[in-house]
């Protein structure tokens, strides 16, 4: 079916858009196409294969989602309920307004609580300090540690609004994973292993790489000024504070693809039910409303671009990734779902058509224009679309 594509792959691979990447595309039965191309790291031969490794970034906000929404089946976690009782740090929130003439941030408590719901959708108020400059700012003038650091501590931030009063992308969904460790007794990486990974055969999907998974892995890699990529040392903390339920988690491409074939297939896979048909139809139903999503604005260039895969289009989010609810310029259908990983991992997944697909590069910084290219190169392939 994709022949083009995989003709389109290789050359965007020799042209300099990534050293590297694997494509693949599913619907609910299993995978109906997949490629590799070039190599896994500038300056080594070893190639990019189907079964390369990625850090997948905030993919991993959408299994922490799921694993969030379980506990909600289970009557552990209500989605309107204040999670200060879960989260001590919850019982005193404060907004960062601004900064005074000494460079002292200017905070003042934050009126009403944070759920559940608003940490799935973020519109909690936390936010990133990589997008917004005032919580850069905070963070130098605090000596917060980065939120990449493994430290609880990181997540500990102002909020840019009271909770419920707009969309900010951010650290929620970290919180989300650490209130599912404070009901389920398990640590998040045991709770995924036990309750997600496992059940669906996501054997390859981790938050440490074993010695043979990081014989497979793809560097990291960051292109220059000039175009060009370098590779990049890159690692995730090994034996963290607190696991990352926003962007810890290390797959593969196939690993990943049986995550949305359980999408497609109205939470369950292969006999494993996972989520409930009723809880997928919430999941898939934009929860913010008048409020746009999905829109992010830069504040470092060196880790990510602007970012809008539908400009014009008021996107929304749902209780687990972004959602379009008109249909997608290059085929996907009102209520897909899709997001993506800070090092240009992408996915989407359309349970009208019961098609998904999945690009996996590690280039930053993201929302790369050629990789952002490729990627809709990929998703008329699927609908038959391709030029």
């Amino acid at each position: 079916m994709a022949s083009g594509f995989e003709q389109r792959l290789q050359a965007a691979v020799a042209s300099g858009a990534a050293p590297g990447a694997v494509a693949l595309l599913v619907d609910r039965n299993g995978v109906i196409f997949e490629a590799a191309a070039g190599v896994r790291t500038l300056g080594d031969p070893t190639p990019m294969t189907l079964d390369t490794v990625f850090w997948i970034a905030s993919m991993t906000k959408a299994v922490t989602s799921v694993a969030a929404l379980k506990m909600v089946e289970e009557g552990k976690l209500s989605l309107d309920a204040d999670l200060a009782p879960l989260l001590p740090e919850f019982a005193d929130l404060q907004v960062l307004e601004g900064f005074e003439e000494d460079g002292a941030p200017k905070l003042r408590p934050a009126k009403g609580h944070i759920t559940l719901r608003q940490l799935l959708t973020h519109t909690s108020g936390f936010g990133y300090a990589f997008m917004s400059e005032a919580l850069g700012r905070w963070a130098r003038a605090t000596g917060a540690p980065d939120a990449a650091s493994g430290a609880r501590a990181a997540y500990n931030q102002p909020l840019a609004f009271d909770p419920g009063e707009g969309w900010t992308y951010g650290v929620g969904i970290d919180w989300a994973g650490l209130a599912v460790e404070a009901v389920s007794g398990q640590t998040l990486d045991a709770y995924f292993r036990d309750h997600i990974l496992e059940p669906l055969g996501m054997h390859d999907t981790t938050f440490v790489p074993s010695a043979a998974q990081v014989a497979r892995r793809a560097s990291a890699h960051f292109r220059l000024p000039d175009g060009s990529l370098t590779p990049a040392p890159f690692e995730m903390p090994r034996d963290p504070e607190v696991w990352s339920g926003g962007g810890g988690l290390f797959s593969t491409a196939h690993d990943y693809a049986r995550f949305l074939r359980m999408l497609l297939n109205d939470g369950e896979l292969d006999g494993v039910r996972i989520l409930s048909r009723e809880t997928m139809a919430e999941l898939a139903k934009v929860q913010t409303g008048d409020i746009r999503a999905g829109a992010l604005k830069t504040s470092a260039p060196a880790l990510t671009n602007d970012f809008d895969l539908f400009p014009g289009m008021h996107t929304g989010w749902g209780l687990a990734t972004l959602i379009n609810p008109e249909p997608g310029p290059a085929g996907r259908s009102a209520g897909s779902l899709a997001w993506a990983g800070l090092f240009n991992t992408h996915f989407w997944a359309d349970p009208a058509k019961g098609v998904g697909g999945l690009l996996m590069t590690q280039v930053a910084p993201f929302g790369d224009a050629a990789v952002i290219d490729l990627f809709a190169a990929l998703e008329a392939e699927a609908y038959g679309q391709a030029s």
